[in-house]
């Protein structure tokens, strides 16, 4: 059996962008930068709603032209050639060796979680509530930030039920970045 797995980047005040939508902030040290190659290299599938979509795929097939940092140069081949779905009503087909879902979201998952498939669910919060209410998301990996946004968009939208979680591991990253990784509490399933 797979798993899917939620990877996001909050601030400490618990919002994944601030008030205008920036997403300017998060600090991908050397550390965080090569774990995060750890999680998503293999056979991982990377999943996406059509917001957090139209921004990875509006930079990384071209990274190397808008950047020189270290993290996006060594993600950016890894980006393009990894496995990607996008879960839109909207989008038709996208590139870069992307499958899009439009309707039986969590059916669909559920089944690739059950052929083996891992999946990495980056940022969202729309998504990740809908995975969430499902009971899709076996792993929550936050990776909390030192920066106050005062707003924007949080992390957790509102839930119909609690969820319960158990910490499995929290570790500094670059001395500044905390990694709270959680997994559904065994009673859940």
């Amino acid at each position: 059996m797979g798993k899917l797995i939620h990877f996001v980047h909050q601030s400490l005040d618990g919002f994944i962008e601030g008030p205008d939508g920036e997403f300017d902030w998060p600090q991908m040290g050397p550390e965080l930068s090569a774990y995060a190659q750890e999680l998503t290299s293999g056979d991982k599938v990377f999943l996406y709603g059509r917001v957090v979509w139209d921004m990875m795929s509006g930079f990384w097939p071209q990274a190397e032209q808008h950047s020189t940092h270290e993290h996006d140069l060594a993600f950016a081949p890894i980006w393009r050639e990894a496995p990607k779905i996008v879960v839109s009503r909207t989008l038709e087909k996208a590139a870069w060796n992307t499958r899009v879902i439009r309707d039986n979201v969590v059916e669909e998952l559920t089944a690739l979680k059950e052929s083996g498939a891992t999946l990495v669910l980056f940022g969202g919060s729309a998504l990740a509530a809908h995975l969430t209410e499902h009971g899709v998301i076996d792993e929550y990996r936050i990776f909390v930030h030192p920066v106050i946004l005062g707003g924007g968009k949080p992390v957790f939208q509102e839930q119909r039920h609690r969820v319960g979680l158990e910490l499995v591991e929290s570790r500094t990253f670059d001395s500044q970045v905390v990694l709270l990784r959680q997994q559904r509490a065994a009673a859940q399933g």
